[in-house]
């Protein structure tokens, strides 16, 4: 893929989701979209027939080209929105909202595609549209999310979950893993970890320097030892100083209750979290259309929405394309800022 194909209308590559999930007939909605198409050019990794049946179904039509998998890795070049038939499923294997392992194979199946075109320069970043965990367990791909498949795909070490709104922004030190788990898996080299992490990537994102809140674990921070086991003053506090001696602009540790106040979002631009709800709950209540999960560390581009499957109204064009659509569009912007770095 040449320089002018990314500083024009760079190539995003979309992965289609979990087949009997919302993804579908978001990604058809994707291909229509004039405010998406205007500026890049999405290439859906997934399954023609799929698509045409979702579109058929949420009263959408589908005209966007198709080349198989096999072309496509041949060398077949692209030049406007594309859907690559991975031949991952067939329409009688899968019914609409229900579980299934073969969906869950076929979710995995894209998102492997997908991450070779990227690795291989010829797409720009990846956006990825909601899989099914349960769905991809049954299948044998025993990863906890999207974000671990990228990270053990591309040999990442040095990784974190960022979740993307203008109204909050969070990162995460832990995710998917139970609650129990949490405090024996974190140590101050994490911590400062996913805090140069989110400086990198904010800098990047806003062309400043940031200012960075990070959450205590406890309730009140520990109040001084008072709950927990001092995991504030002994792992998380270490790793705040540690970053402020590189020059970071961080504050913390702070009690989780009160980091995502009006006053705090005001003057802040991120909030590093211990564990997955600290900051999925603040971030789904105040950006859940519009917020982007994107993953920190890799050596290529990936954001995806921040919802799930919505097995209860797929295949029923109820499901809301904003989070897509706002996850292509930071794509992009990342994609266009690294080529000019």
């Amino acid at each position: 893929m040449d320089q002018h194909s990314i500083t024009s209308r760079p190539l995003i590559a979309v992965t289609m989701g979990d087949p009997a999930g919302v993804g579908p007939e978001l990604c058809v909605r994707l291909l229509a979209e004039p405010s998406v198409l205007e500026r890049r050019l999405p290439i859906i990794w997934g399954d023609a027939a799929v698509l045409e049946a979702a579109a058929t179904s949420t009263g959408q039509s589908l005209a966007t080209p198709v080349i198989s998998l096999s072309d496509f890795a041949k060398g077949m070049s692209v030049t406007g929105p594309t859907v690559i038939d991975c031949g991952a499923i067939e329409l009688n294997q899968f019914t609409p909202g229900i579980v299934n392992a073969a969906t869950g194979d076929a979710s995995f199946q894209y998102i492997q595609r997908a991450i070779d075109a990227a690795v291989a320069g010829r797409v720009a970043a990846i956006t990825t549209a909601p899989i099914s965990k349960e769905a991809l367990h049954l299948a044998g791909h025993h990863f906890p999310g999207h974000t671990e498949i990228f990270a053990s795909r591309t040999q990442s070490n040095r990784w974190c979950m960022m979740q993307y709104s203008e109204e909050v922004v969070c990162t995460f030190v832990t995710v998917h893993c139970g609650y129990s788990e949490v405090p024996q898996l974190l140590t101050t080299q994490r911590i400062l970890e996913v805090i140069e992490l989110t400086h990198e990537a904010l800098v990047k994102i806003r062309d400043r320097v940031p200012k960075i809140l990070v959450c205590g674990l406890n309730p009140h921070a520990g109040e001084h030892g008072l709950f927990g086991q001092r995991e504030e003053e002994r792992i998380i506090a270490p790793a705040v100083e540690l970053a402020r001696q590189q020059g970071l602009l961080v504050e913390g540790p702070l009690p989780p209750d009160t980091a995502f106040v009006p006053s705090r979002r005001r003057t802040s631009d991120a909030v590093v979290c211990m564990y997955h709800d600290q900051g999925h709950i603040p971030v789904k209540a105040l950006a859940f259309d519009s917020a982007v999960n994107t993953t920190l560390g890799l050596p290529i581009i990936r954001t995806s929405v921040d919802h799930g499957t919505a097995l209860d109204i797929a295949w029923k064009g109820l499901a809301n394309p904003g989070s897509l659509y706002a996850a292509i569009r930071l794509a992009t912007r990342l994609a266009t800022k690294s080529l000019k770095t």
